[in-house]
C-alpha cells in the first residue's frame, strides 16, 4: 500500500478518538476560566522586543485593566503577550495564558499565573470569546489578524453579544482601516456601520475608558 494512503487511513481511524481530546480541552478550559471573573483579552505580535514601545504599553494597559477590576488573558507567548501578562501580574491581578501547542514550540512566558494549553486552535478561540468582556489588538501579524477577523465577524453576524474591540496604535492600524473604507466599504462587501465595530486607542488609560464607557452605555439602553 502506498505510504500516503497508509497515513490517510491511519489518521481517519484516529478521528473518533480525537473527540475525547477535544472534549477534554473544553472541559478543562470551562472549569478553569469560569473562576477567573471578568477579563479582557490582549493580542499582539509575539515578535515584539522588550524594548518596543508597544511592549511597554501592553504592560501598562494590562496593569490599568487589573486596577479597573479585570483579569487579563493572552496567548501566553512572548512579545506583546508577555508584556500584558507582566503588567497584569505586577499589578496583582489574574494573569491568564492560553498557550497553543504548535511545531515551533511556543513556551508560556514566566508572567502567566494561570496557564492552559491547547492542541486545537478552535478550542482556544472559544475560551477567549466566552470569558472576555473586551478584546484589545496591539500591532501583530497573521495570528492577531485572524483573531480580529473572527471576533468582528461573530459580532457582525450577531453570533455573540457585542463587546469592545480596541485597535491599539493608530499609526499601525491606519492603513488597514483606510483599505477597509476605500476598498471593502466601496465594494459593498461590508457596510459603513461595520467600521464602528472597531474602537481606536493610543494610550493605556484610553483602553480602560473605552471598555468602561461601553458597559455603562449598554446598561443604560
Amino acid at each position: 500500500m502506498p505510504k500516503n494512503n497508509f497515513i490517510e487511513r491511519d489518521l481517519t481511524w484516529e478521528d473518533p478518538w480525537r473527540i475525547f481530546r477535544i472534549m477534554s480541552e473544553f472541559v478543562d478550559g470551562f472549569d478553569a476560566l469560569s473562576k477567573v471573573g471578568p477579563a479582557v483579552s490582549i493580542f499582539g505580535s509575539s515578535r515584539a522586543k522588550r524594548s518596543s514601545p508597544y511592549y511597554r504599553q501592553a504592560e501598562q494597559t494590562a496593569a490599568a485593566l487589573v486596577r479597573a477590576g479585570y483579569a487579563v488573558i493572552t496567548g501566553a507567548g512572548p512579545g506583546i503577550m508577555e508584556g500584558a501578562n507582566k503588567g497584569a501580574k505586577s499589578a496583582g491581578g489574574e494573569s491568564v495564558g492560553l498557550n497553543i501547542l504548535i511545531p515551533s514550540e511556543q513556551k508560556a512566558n514566566r508572567y502567566v499565573n494561570k496557564l492552559l494549553e491547547f492542541r486545537y486552535f478552535f478550542c482556544r478561540k472559544v475560551m477567549f470569546l466566552k470569558y472576555s468582556k473586551a478584546f484589545v489588538f496591539f500591532p501583530g501579524g497573521y495570528g492577531t489578524l485572524d483573531e480580529l477577523s473572527e471576533v468582528v465577524t461573530l459580532i457582525q453576524t450577531k453570533r455573540v453579544r457585542p463587546f469592545p474591540c480596541v485597535l491599539y496604535g493608530s499609526a499601525y492600524w491606519k492603513g488597514f482601516i483606510r483599505w477597509l473604507r476605500a476598498t471593502a466599504v466601496k465594494a459593498d462587501t461590508i457596510t459603513s456601520e461595520d467600521m464602528e465595530l472597531f474602537l481606536p486607542a493610543d494610550r493605556p488609560d484610553q483602553v480602560v475608558s473605552l471598555v468602561q464607557k461601553f458597559y455603562r452605555q449598554s446598561k443604560s439602553v
